[in-house]
């Protein structure tokens, strides 16, 4: 799936988030994210996102000030240079999910050989599973944070997660190799 853009926009009656994204070959793909997945995923999002900037051929960023300060330079090198103009593109030719958007109850973030970020976004209800693996390099998971953040911000969600990005993620009781040990989040 090759990733053409990312929206993100929020529905007030249902207080939740839309993220929709489209790809070069005219799909869409949709799913709600709610309150507290935002609050469950944007910090382990961020985490991630310093070990895969960290983990970059010719880069040395083996502690978490280091990697922090990395991530950082490279959000701000990406924010200089990303397209929030252009409108999103919503005449999908295709919805591989269907219509409706995949309502995200569980999520799992891995970090993959070839230096991108393995996002699996399930839902679980009522016996019935759906799934769907993103394949995320570094520049598009910084657009998801920003959107996601922006959004949330907008909506007056307030989001105050508590974890400190830069921390090491023995600090909050997770497995220290990402590669090897999924990230479940669940809802």
């Amino acid at each position: 799936m090759n990733i053409h853009q990312l929206s993100i926009s929020h529905d007030e009656r249902q207080d939740r988030l839309l993220l929709r994204l489209n790809t070069l070959a005219g799909e869409e793909y949709r799913f709600w994210l709610t309150r507290r997945m935002v609050i469950l995923i944007l910090p382990a999002l961020t985490q991630m996102l310093a070990r895969l900037e960290a983990a970059q051929p010719g880069l040395a960023a083996s502690d978490a000030p280091a990697q922090h300060l990395l991530t950082d330079l490279k959000r701000n090198a990406f924010m200089q240079n990303a397209d929030f103009s252009t409108p999103y593109t919503a005449e999908a030719l295709q919805l591989p999910l269907g219509e409706a958007p995949l309502f995200i109850t569980d999520a799992q973030l891995n970090l993959q050989s070839h230096h991108s970020l393995e996002i699996i976004f399930q839902q679980k209800l009522e016996g019935a599973q759906l799934a769907c693996t993103l394949n995320l390099h570094a520049p598009l998971v910084h657009g998801l944070i920003h959107l996601i953040q922006q959004t949330a911000s907008k909506a007056d969600w307030a989001l105050a997660t508590g974890i400190d990005p830069a921390a090491s993620p023995a600090q909050h009781g997770e497995a220290s190799d990402p590669v090897t040990a999924p990230r479940p989040l669940m809802h």
